[in-house]
């Protein structure tokens, strides 16, 4: 089994397990709930016991959702099934809403069309506080196993329960100001009405908590970026060496994954290996951003702004390698030389033909563009071969190489001076020292002067490579 599917089967196990407890949680207050209002006759603990039973509903379609929205994508259903998470959460708000109307039907009914004594006994103080026990310590669990995951399921189930805990609170100030209608006879018939507002109050927090569930699984369900996210991406992709730029970001949700598709410019001469590595190294930024992230990345050429780097993206664009460029701006526009590399396999026809291709798409792409020159190279080629090294068979040939290097002015001393047969071709290889503060084009120059003129005297030779180095 991968890294990946282990974790994601730890995953489903550890958030059906504690999907199960709040099940189990939801039951016990449920029924303990029930018993003690009806003995008591108090609708603040009976619309408790209300808000438990759907606590109880919320609780089971959770613990179903969760283990279906774990099951991995299918051909039908190729973002996977977390879906089924969001549209139990939706679930829950309509049940949640429903029982509000029942509490505040009967609130309103206890307050101005009939009077119900409500004995606040031992035991509705009991059962709350048992109730405040129980949902703090569920909803600190579902919390913890919701945010590890990134499950809206979870967090959905979490909110009911720390939901549970303000209204039993206000249930026990409910009862608490019925037992004073003792104390004070003057005020009993308002005291005696305070367990239906506490009612009131607690229907009111059911409103406001499914509400807030209800917009955010509507907004989970209608693809609605999560908020701030895209600012996130796309800092984290400029942070990518060679990202050059981001295009459009798309952002989805699905149960605990979020899905990620983006788009990164890099140079347009860059390696297409280099370009690979630059949207895996996106990838693992972008995943950071989120516990789940399915990330895709597509990569795309930028358009250069300056003109050496649009002559570079006309040449990669046609398959095509340039060097040697220089522009030079003169009244009538730009002026562009460079040496453009062919295929030594094509004919003087087939390659004038590319070349001119080439500069046609030039002229289209770089405004402002006067005169472009090309001069056509064979691209270099790469050779591999069993060889051997025949250095000491051709000592004549060596001692004229140095020679001809040591009388170039700027070269100081020739040495390494190596000769290798690879099949019938000679490949010779040679160091030449020059002055260390040479600028780099002079010592260029002189690298290829001597190259010149080793070649002149000795053209059977497949390759020469002249090394220079500061002395």
């Amino acid at each position: 089994m991968s890294s990946l599917n282990a974790h994601s089967s730890l995953a489903n196990r550890e958030k059906g397990a504690v999907a199960l407890s709040s099940v189990l949680a939801a039951v016990f207050l449920t029924f303990f709930k029930l018993i003690v209002g009806l003995v008591t006759n108090s609708l603040g603990i009976l619309s408790e016991a209300a808000h438990s039973g759907l606590d109880l509903v919320a609780a089971l379609l959770t613990f179903l959702a969760v283990r279906l929205a774990g099951r991995p994508a299918d051909r039908d259903h190729p973002f996977g099934h977390g879906k089924i998470e969001n549209l139990s959460a939706l679930v829950e708000t309509f049940l949640l809403l429903l029982t509000c109307v029942w509490i505040i039907y009967e609130a309103i009914q206890r307050l101005f069309f009939r009077t119900v004594e409500v004995e606040a006994t031992v035991w509705s103080f009991v059962v709350m506080g048992l109730a405040i026990v129980v949902d703090v310590s569920r909803s600190r669990a579902l919390y913890r196993v919701a945010r590890k995951y990134n499950s809206q399921a979870l967090e959905a189930d979490a909110l009911h329960f720390s939901t549970d805990v303000w209204s039993s609170s206000v249930v026990i100030g409910g009862l608490i100001l019925v037992r004073l209608a003792d104390v004070f006879p003057q005020y009993r018939d308002w005291l005696l009405r305070a367990d239906a507002v506490a009612a009131l109050v607690v229907a009111g927090i059911v409103i406001w908590v499914s509400l807030q569930l209800g917009r955010r699984t509507l907004d989970a369900l209608l693809d609605r970026a999560p908020e701030g996210l895209e600012e996130r991406v796309r800092a984290a992709i400029q942070s990518v060496p060679h990202v050059q730029g981001c295009g459009p970001v798309r952002l989805r949700t699905a149960g605990p994954v979020t899905f990620v598709e983006a788009t990164v410019r890099v140079a347009p001469d860059i390696p297409a290996g280099m370009a690979h590595e630059v949207a895996t190294r996106v990838e693992e930024a972008v995943a950071t951003l989120c516990s789940d992230c399915d990330v895709t990345v597509h990569v795309e050429p930028a358009a250069p702004d300056d003109v050496a780097g649009q002559v570079r993206a006309v040449a990669a664009n046609a398959g095509l390698h340039v060097h040697d460029v220089h522009i030079h701006h003169l009244e009538d526009g730009y002026h562009i030389h460079l040496d453009l590399e062919i295929s030594g396999e094509r004919t003087l026809e087939e390659a004038h033909q590319e070349a001119s291709a080439f500069e046609k798409a030039l002229r289209e792409r770089v405004p402002g563009l006067a005169a472009v020159e090309t001069h056509i190279e064979v691209t270099p080629v790469v050779s591999e071969g069993q060889g051997e090294d025949v250095t000491d068979s051709y000592q004549d040939l060596l001692s004229r190489v140095r020679e001809i290097a040591e009388g170039r002015e700027g070269v100081i001393e020739c040495h390494d001076l190596r000769l290798r047969r690879v099949g019938d071709a000679l490949y010779l290889s040679l160091h030449c020292v020059c002055p260390a503060n040479m600028p780099m084009e002079e010592a260029h120059r002189c690298a290829a002067q001597v190259e010149g003129l080793i070649r002149r005297e000795f053209p059977f030779l497949a390759h020469v490579l002249v090394h220079t180095e500061p002395g």
